[in-house]
């Protein structure tokens, strides 16, 4: 279990000296789901803590991704009312 937390690996691919990796799963499955993995992780903090061997360390990631300007404008009909009269367009054309 530590080791799929720390390189984030899939169930599936979890190397063959932990087990059958449905084991593990399941084993992570139960202890989460019956607070043995909440008590294991408060009970390694303190300790960890004791010992000042606690980094608290945060890590944030984000992406951004740039869109051409008229990338937005896929086929759509609007509406306006523009006085009396209705103008209908689609994708940035007047009718």
């Amino acid at each position: 279990m530590l080791f799929k937390a720390k390189t984030g690996v899939s169930w599936r691919d979890l190397p063959e000296r932990y087990g059958p990796w449905k084991t593990v799963y399941n084993r992570f499955w139960r202890w989460s789901r019956n607070g043995t993995l909440t008590t294991l992780v408060a009970k390694v903090r303190v300790i960890a803590e004791a010992i000042d061997e606690l980094d608290r360390e945060v890590s944030v990631d984000s992406s951004i991704v740039r869109a051409h300007q008229h990338a937005a404008g896929a086929r759509r009909r609007a509406v306006a009312h523009t006085g009396g009269e209705r103008v209908v367009w689609r994708a940035g054309r007047t009718r």
